[in-house]
């Protein structure tokens, strides 16, 4: 890395952390004063950034197992994402201050009044929910751990091991991370309404947390293409196969998404039903038109062309599509729990997700200076440059 890249990096990294300190500053200046808005904001702000972190330890396991060219590219920038999950871990502390103003199982009046409540009581509880969040992100960190130690061996050695170490961890860890995170979304986002309920609504959130990965590793890679010797891996085919990825991952979630609506619509499931009226009428409704448009429509048959797929820059624009499309969907998820009437945008909306969002970028850059953007000795990158370079 060229000593003039390094100190535009260090420059954009400063950059984000002010940001992320003045947003999340002025967040919670607002909760002191008496802003109830704070804490739904904050989530929603924190669960998709979050969720971006999750999402590197997804694919980055997915690749590690399956290998591929589409992920030497992109791996180091997996791996500095899953690197903050530890600090996520500590972002979370304040929602644990504000679970009687988000979830209805924490208000005892409610739950007093509310038969479903209480037969969730046992499970849904302030003291279970701090728990099983503190659990699972025990196991979370523990996995990033001995994924970063193994790759950071692989570095010093031509030997196999390490790589194969890596392979290992990830076949049972792609099956383990589904298990937590199901639990996950049921207890910070399906609860947020006491009578939604939805089997398949954890998946349609771990396949949008991949969609996103996907399509920040691109952004990221756009960034750093021109100013480094990744450029030497970063050739046709790489490209081509991540525009694979995210076109399959864009129909896979829509696929889910809608089917999650088609059952419950077409069952006439009236508990379930509600929580569609509340997100679909007013307001709301040009945010499912927007998502219908940006999350699948546009990209979908613009990524049917092999072209988009060949050159960075158009797949650059496809990414920044998508990217900013799953931010709101997020807020869609998230929001209308709360504003049941319609869309009522509130400055924290804005100031939440740019400051959990800027401190998240100025820890994935810290992490990501602490190795070289490319794997040093890992056989199947230099197997991949070389076959490359044969053909």
């Amino acid at each position: 890395m060229s000593a003039q890249f390094d100190s535009r990096l260090r420059q954009v990294r400063w950059l984000a952390l002010a940001v992320g300190i003045l947003g999340i500053g002025a967040c919670f200046a607002g909760w002191l004063l008496g802003n109830r808005t704070f804490f739904s904001a904050y989530l929603f702000g924190y669960l998709f950034w979050l969720g971006l972190a999750l999402g590197c330890l997804e694919v980055l396991m997915l690749h590690y197992l399956t290998g591929g060219r589409w992920g030497y590219p992109v791996r180091r920038f997996l791996e500095a994402g899953t690197r903050t999950i530890p600090w996520m871990a500590l972002l979370f502390i304040p929602l644990v201050f504000g679970l009687r103003e988000l979830y209805p199982w924490a208000r005892p009046e409610e739950v007093a009044h509310n038969e479903v409540l209480q037969q969730k009581h046992l499970y849904m509880n302030p003291t279970g929910f701090i728990l099983r969040t503190a659990i699972f992100f025990l196991i979370w960190i523990v996995t990033v751990h001995f994924l970063r130690k193994w790759s950071w061996q692989q570095d010093q050695t031509p030997a196999p091991e390490p790589t194969i170490r890596l392979r290992t961890l990830s076949g049972p860890g792609i099956v383990l991370y589904p298990v937590t995170a199901t639990f996950v979304y049921i207890d910070w986002i399906m609860s947020l309404e006491a009578d939604w309920y939805s089997t398949i609504f954890p998946v349609i959130i771990l396949i949008g947390q991949i969609l996103t990965t996907i399509a920040f590793a691109i952004l990221v890679l756009a960034f750093f293409q021109k100013e480094t010797s990744i450029s030497e891996v970063t050739t046709v085919k790489p490209l081509h196969h991540l525009g694979n990825l995210m076109l399959a991952f864009v129909m896979f979630w829509t696929y889910v998404s809608f089917s999650q609506w088609l059952i419950i619509w077409s069952g006439n499931l009236p508990h379930e039903i509600e929580w569609y009226v509340h997100r679909s009428s007013g307001a709301w409704k040009w945010i499912v038109i927007f998502l219908a448009l940006f999350h699948f429509f546009i990209p979908f048959f613009i990524l049917l062309f092999r072209t988009a797929k060949m050159s960075l820059r158009p797949l650059s624009l496809l990414a920044v599509m998508v990217f900013s499309a799953h931010v709101v969907n997020v807020y869609w998820l998230v929001t209308p729990s709360f504003e049941k009437r319609g869309i009522h945008l509130h400055w924290m909306h804005f100031a939440a997700p740019i400051g959990v969002g800027g401190l998240w970028i100025a820890l994935f850059l810290w992490q990501l200076k602490k190795a070289p953007l490319l794997p040093q000795q890992d056989p199947g990158l230099q197997f991949s440059v070389l076959h490359e370079h044969a053909h």
